[in-house]
C-alpha cells in the first residue's frame, strides 16, 4: 500500500520492458496500466513477503532453539542444537540466484565458520541454505546443505508439520488488509489509465507505442563519446 500511495505512472514506464508489452498485444490504457501495475507490485511482494518469511524463521528458531538474528555478513540466523552450531542463509525459494550469487553464498559461509573456530573456540559448525519453500532432494552440497520447505521449517523448529500449519494463520492476517488495499489499487489504476490515455493515447484511441519507448529509451541530451 505504501508504494502505491507513492508511485507515479512515468516512474514505471522508465523501469519496465516496453517491448515485452507490446508483444503482449495490449491495446487498451486500462490493460496497459494494470500490466505494468501488477508486474511493479509483484516484484515488491517477492521482496517484502522473503524479509518477513526471513524474520518469522528467525523468530520460531529463537523460541524452540534459542536461535538470534546473526551478526556475520551474509549470514542470517545462528543457533546450537545436538551438539553442532548452525550457520543459516535464508531465502525464499529454492532457485534464489545465479552461479555467482551462490559462490558468495559460500565464501559468506566459510568465513563465518573461519571466526566462529577461531573467536568462540567452536568446532562443529554447519552451514545451511534454508529456503522456505519448495522442495530439493538432494540437500548435500558439500560445502554447505540445502533444506528446502517442510525439511527447512522441520530443521528450524522441531515439528514436521510446521510448513502447512503456517499457512493458515498468514492467510487470516492478511484478509483483513485485502479490502484497503484492493480500493487503494482501483484508485491508482483509474488515476493512472486517465493519465496514460492523456499522454499516450491518440486521438483515435490507440496507444502511441513509439512515445511510450522514447519516454522508457530514449536518449536525455547528446553526450560526446567514442566507443
Amino acid at each position: 500500500m505504501a508504494s502505491l500511495e507513492h508511485l507515479r505512472l512515468k516512474q514505471i514506464l522508465k523501469r519496465k520492458n516496453p517491448y515485452l508489452f507490446k508483444a503482449k498485444n495490449i491495446l487498451t490504457a486500462q490493460g496497459f496500466v494494470e500490466s505494468i501495475l501488477d508486474a511493479h507490485l509483484s516484484s515488491q511482494e517477492e521482496g517484502i513477503f522473503g524479509d518477513f518469511l526471513e524474520e518469522l524463521a528467525i523468530f520460531i528458531c529463537h523460541k524452540v532453539y534459542g536461535g538470534r538474528k546473526s551478526t556475520a555478513e551474509g549470514i542470517d540466523l545462528e543457533f546450537e542444537k545436538n551438539g553442532n552450531r548452525y550457520i543459516v542463509s535464508i531465502k525464499s525459494g529454492p532457485s534464489w540466484g545465479n552461479s555467482q550469487q551462490i559462490m558468495r553464498m559460500k565464501d559468506n559461509f566459510k568465513k563465518a565458520k573461519r571466526i566462529l573456530r577461531s573467536n568462540a573456540n567452536i568446532r562443529n559448525v554447519i552451514a545451511i541454505n534454508g529456503c522456505c519453500y519448495g522442495r530439493d532432494d538432494n540437500p548435500d552440497k558439500g560445502d554447505y546443505i540445502k533444506l528446502c520447505g517442510q525439511r527447512f521449517w522441520e530443521f528450524i523448529s522441531g515439528d514436521e508439520s510446521l510448513y502447512t500449519e503456517l499457512i493458515e494463520p498468514i492467510g487470516h492476517r492478511a484478509k483483513e488488509k485485502n479490502d484497503i488495499f484492493n480500493q487503494n489499487y482501483s484508485n491508482v489504476i483509474n488515476k493512472f489509465t486517465a493519465e496514460f490515455a492523456k499522454e499516450y493515447c491518440g486521438a483515435d484511441g490507440a496507444i502511441l507505442w513509439e512515445k511510450i519507448v522514447i519516454q522508457n529509451s530514449g536518449k536525455r541530451k547528446n553526450l560526446s563519446l567514442s566507443y
